[in-house]
């Protein structure tokens, strides 16, 4: 009898591989037809196109600090820490998924007790007693694939929600690196501006003097005291703009504001000379948040595959082999080997309408799935080309408060050695420095946009964000 069972175990286990699998199978679609994708049109913004960047992006600024202060955030950032949870979460409920595609083994021991009146149908009336214990298993055998698609459905979302952890991380390095670079634009300018308010109180002292002496009216003295007034209320602007980017730094890299993480005054970083851009294929490749909603469509797609399975018939079995009997001591008895084998058919053919509804509604989900792939391409190359054409724009701007602050510092320069010789007043030599200083708040606030520019770059194109190990495995 054992053998006889073991033997339909095997033929029902190879009618089940045989079965065929319900369902749509998964193609990844093609990118949505696109002037940028067929003319590549946004690799026409003057910016230098070279091989694929290697590493993380923000290597490329060259600032120490900021590399510090990323890799700080990506290994203690809450925001990060969800989204590995989110991971783990859906790797255990794949694998559970997976599981369930094979049979259930398990040790039980069970005792039953029948008292049936004399009445009973075939006069078997009386008490009858029954012990059995030993190993069992229970199968829902896969005949219409319904388990595997639900496995490649729950495979598809943990690798989306691993794009989603790497999309946490784009964002998260994103956000540092601009309030960074927006921290020490804003030192930089508290300096300037500070340097301003002392050439202005020259200027206003100067112009006392004069009122006293009776050489000049008051107007040039008033002026020269509002502008006190106005880099006076800048400068205390300005601090508060340094307090509220150090809180956020702060927050950024998981610490409660004012937690002490210190960035001193320095270099506002630049980014490197050349960058490489690589073709529009690649560069939705390397964004997460493609890769994610492409993961989440082929999770919808086979969604409809375990939909469709059941509105079909369901076998399962059950089998026991151990040893039993009508009296407690046959669960020790060698002799007493107890064989059962319960198939079960079941078929849900009157449940009105469920099982088509739960079908219609699993195509809608991938209907609506691949409209956000669609539109998370077209959102991702419009992205893409804005920022190409900023940053191209930043770069000019930069490099025209370059050329402005250096005549600008020029003019200060022969203004002060004209009022060195006497040639010209001091007054006006003073002014021209005022006149170099504002050039050189607008190269820091220039130096800050290009840095600002890059970072968004950077985030659009996907630089130095491919599918990690752990993404690759997880497949």
């Amino acid at each position: 009898k054992a053998r006889l069972m073991i033997r339909n175990l095997a033929l029902l286990a190879t009618a089940a591989l045989a079965g065929c699998t319900s369902g749509p199978d998964y193609a990844r679609p093609p990118l949505p037809a696109s002037p940028a994708i067929d003319g590549g049109q946004f690799l026409r913004s003057p910016v230098p196109t070279l091989a694929a960047a290697p590493g993380p992006w923000w290597q490329g600024l060259n600032d120490p600090v900021l590399d510090g202060l990323i890799e700080q955030g990506l290994t203690h950032s809450p925001t990060i820490a969800a989204a590995r949870a989110r991971v783990s979460q859906a790797r255990a409920q794949a694998r559970i998924a997976r599981a369930a595609t094979l049979p259930l083994g398990g040790v039980s021991a069970a005792g039953a007790y029948v008292d049936l009146p004399d009445n009973a149908p075939g006069g078997s009336g009386g008490s009858e007693s029954l012990f059995v214990s030993g190993f069992d298993a229970r199968w829902e055998i896969d005949l219409w694939g319904g388990a595997r698609r639900m496995a490649e459905s729950r495979r598809a979302e943990a690798e989306a929600a691993d794009a989603e952890l790497t999309d946490a991380q784009v964002q998260l390095s994103a956000e540092i690196a601009r309030t960074f670079i927006a921290l020490r634009a804003a030192q930089a300018r508290h300096e300037a501006l500070d340097q301003r308010l002392g050439i202005e109180a020259r200027l206003a002292g100067l112009a006392e003097q004069q009122v006293r002496a009776g050489t000049s009216a008051r107007q040039p003295l008033e002026a020269a005291r509002a502008a006190q007034s106005r880099s006076r209320t800048n400068l205390a602007a300005i601090s508060a703009e340094v307090a509220v980017l150090s809180d956020t730094l702060d927050v950024l890299v998981g610490k409660a504001p004012g937690g002490g993480t210190p960035v001193r005054a320095g270099t506002i970083p630049l980014p490197p000379e050349a960058l490489a851009i690589g073709d529009p294929s690649q560069m939705l490749a390397r964004r997460p948040d493609i890769r994610s909603a492409e993961r989440l469509l082929q999770a919808r797609t086979a969604g409809i595959g375990a939909a469709k399975a059941r509105r079909l018939p369901s076998l399962s079995l059950m089998g026991l082999v151990g040893l039993g009997g009508p009296d407690g001591s046959d669960l020790f008895a060698s002799s007493r080997i107890a064989v059962a084998a319960i198939p079960r058919l079941s078929w849900n053919i009157f449940d009105f309408g469920r099982s088509a509804a739960a079908v219609r509604g699993a195509q809608a989900g991938r209907d609506a799935a691949l409209a956000d792939y669609e539109g998370r391409v077209l959102a991702a190359l419009l992205d893409a080309e804005a920022s190409l054409a900023r940053f191209g724009a930043a770069r000019t701007a930069y490099a025209e408060a370059l050329a402005q602050a250096g005549h600008a510092d020029e003019i200060a320069r022969l203004e002060t050695q004209r009022s060195s010789a006497g040639s010209a007043s001091q007054a006006d030599a003073l002014r021209a420095q005022a006149q170099a200083v504002d050039a050189q708040i607008a190269r820091i606030e220039a130096r800050a946009g290009l840095g600002a520019a890059y970072v968004a770059l950077s985030k659009a194109l996907g630089f130095g964000w491919q599918p990690g190990a752990d993404e690759v495995a997880g497949r």
